[in-house]
């Protein structure tokens, strides 16, 4: 009997069979192997695109209900005098001033492809604004997807960053917040925060909270903006099943989630708790290569009022109420705990933020 040419009855002739069985069998096999990975490909990518569209046909159905509108290029173009006045700048936008023509203005987020942006994130953020409403979360107007330009209206808040008071010499200039004012600020960021951990449906996890982020309205109140690294919809209490990118701004990253990548409401928590810190002793974030939760850790642990008081923001002239002061670095330490699970929920922030204040309220009344 001959097989390929070979007689079997031969032994070196049965190794060579055997070798062009076996490489016709791996041929076989890898090619099966290349058409499953090619179909799981095309699977993934279909995914992506129908994610895509649903948002995509979201927006419109809202648009068409009068829920939101769109806007033309050149209405847009109009409104921010050709993109003139540049009143802020994002990871991956520049943001414009925008005058509507009924006495109104309004902030133009323009999402940029050559500083990062892409057409899924700008999508993903105008999902997620289409379904927040609260009043200390900036809020959208309109958007423009044309001729390759990405554009969101948004809420203009005439005061600045919170970063910009704090940190610029500008910002100063226009006078210290006391510590009134960074007890309501705290407040009202918290609120929002809470809001879209426990109200929204589904919760989001905002994943940028830091004082760049916080837009004031006046000294006293402010709303938390720049949804663009949001994540949607998270399926456990404390975090995401798999592992993610980590996103966000250095100083104010949870640490847990950049050791592990698994990122869940407490990771804005501790953001929270970094812009507590920012709020108390007026430093930024950094200071140089040393994140501020770490440049304050010893002190800020420390049980001795007055340990607690050194650091405090100079600028405040010491004019603070020491109990208040107290309570938020309790606040504060609880939320940059290392174990995520211990951390508070913003519910049980708000809660305490309020109290001190009530409570500070009521020794204010009480006769001398």
């Amino acid at each position: 009997m001959w097989l390929f040419g070979f007689s079997p009855t031969k032994p070196r002739n049965l190794w060579i069979i055997g070798a062009i069985l076996l490489v016709i069998l791996l041929t076989i096999i890898l090619k099966k192997w290349a058409i499953y990975l090619e179909a799981q490909a095309y699977k993934c990518s279909m995914e992506k695109a129908k994610r895509n569209c649903e948002n995509y046909l979201q927006i419109s159905n809202l648009c068409c209900t009068g829920v939101i509108r769109t806007y033309a290029l050149e209405e847009l173009k109009v409104a921010t005098r050709d993109f003139r006045i540049r009143i802020g700048v994002g990871a991956t936008s520049f943001v414009y001033l925008a005058e509507l023509g009924d006495g109104r203005f309004g902030a133009v987020k323009r999402v940029m492809e050559e500083r990062g942006g892409s057409k899924k994130m700008f999508l993903d953020e105008v999902s997620v604004l289409l379904r927040i409403s609260h009043p200390n979360l900036v809020g959208l107007m309109g958007f423009c997807l044309e001729k390759g330009e990405q554009l969101l209206l948004l809420e203009y808040v005439p005061n600045k960053s919170l970063f910009d008071r704090m940190h610029t010499f500008r910002g100063q200039s226009e006078g210290i917040l006391s510590w009134s004012n960074r007890l309501n600020i705290a407040l009202d960021i918290a609120r929002a925060l809470d809001y879209l951990h426990s109200q929204a449906d589904p919760p989001i996890i905002h994943r940028d909270v830091k004082s760049s982020n916080i837009l004031l309205i006046d000294n006293d109140h402010a709303k938390l903006a720049d949804f663009g690294l949001c994540k949607l919809g998270y399926n456990d209490r404390y975090g995401s099943q798999s592992p993610t990118i980590v996103k966000g701004s250095f100083g104010y990253v949870d640490t847990n989630y950049l050791k592990t990548g698994h990122v869940s409401s407490k990771s804005d928590v501790y953001s929270f708790g970094v812009l507590l810190l920012e709020l108390i002793t007026g430093l930024r974030s950094m200071q140089d290569s040393t994140t501020l939760a770490e440049w304050t850790e010893e002190a800020r642990k420390n049980d001795s009022i007055e340990v607690l008081v050194g650091l405090l923001d100079p600028k405040l002239n010491g004019d603070v109420n020491v109990e208040q002061l107290r309570v938020l670095m309790e606040v504060a330490n609880s939320a940059l705990l290392e174990n995520s699970e211990a951390r508070p929920d913003m519910r049980d922030i708000v809660d305490r933020i309020l109290e001190c204040m009530e409570l500070h309220q009521l020794q204010s009344e009480l006769p001398v």
